[in-house]
């Protein structure tokens, strides 16, 4: 019965395909994406914290902008933006900053979770001894911070992983835009999909593990 709907000499034909896809689209955005993410979460934490009112609430509502837009819109509206002044820009690199600056609005709120999760002591301690505002940051808060929203880092990581699918949007052919291609020109579906499925959970599970393991190494 197996073999009446899904055929193994299919599947092995599509894998090569789909495994060069997710390695030269897949994986590439997600880990460019997510370092920018990650870098410009911290900035918009810190700045929220540190900025005076008046330039605190434009990056507020900023933030908040862009976290309520979904992702499909947000692409177009940039790839149709940018091509009208630049139409030879790749739209791969689009790609990566529309979901490193779309996933750096919800990191930004995981870094403030944890910012504020700090004990008001340590700010107080920092403070009698006279540490400049760079060292407090580097030395105490971050350290503490960043340990504390690790697990939610790695979560919005894996969330965009599996949202890389929407790049088609801007015709970027990522893994699952290759496995409807291979399924449509076989007439057949279900052996690229899924191996497209096999691939992100051996990808995205390993993951998983590794950001538990590290969460307990960084336990005091």
């Amino acid at each position: 019965m197996l073999a009446a709907i899904f055929d193994w000499n299919l599947a092995v034909e599509a894998f090569p395909q789909l495994l060069v896809a997710f390695l030269k689209v897949t994986l590439l955005v997600t880990v460019v994406a997510s370092l920018l993410s990650i870098i410009l979460g911290l900035v918009w934490a810190i700045g929220l914290r540190q900025l005076p009112a008046w330039l605190g609430w434009p990056l507020r509502l900023f933030l908040d902008f862009v976290r309520m837009t979904p992702i499909p819109v947000q692409l177009l509206f940039v790839f149709y933006g940018v091509v009208v002044f630049r139409p030879r820009v790749d739209a791969l690199i689009i790609g990566v900053i529309v979901f490193g600056v779309h996933y750096s609005t919800y990191m930004a709120e995981s870094y403030r979770a944890g910012i504020e999760s700090i004990r008001s002591g340590q700010w107080e301690a920092a403070t009698a001894l006279s540490l400049p505002a760079t060292r407090t940051w580097r030395a105490v808060i971050l350290p503490q911070a960043i340990r504390n929203t690790l697990p939610s880092l790695g979560n919005w990581t894996i969330a965009m992983f599996k949202d890389t699918p929407y790049l088609i949007f801007i015709h970027v052919a990522e893994m699952v835009t290759r496995a409807r291609e291979f399924g449509g020109m076989k007439f057949s579906y279900i052996e690229s999909f899924t191996i497209a499925g096999l691939i992100f959970l051996a990808a995205s599970y390993p993951t998983a593990v590794l950001m538990r393991k590290l969460e307990k190494k960084l336990e005091y």
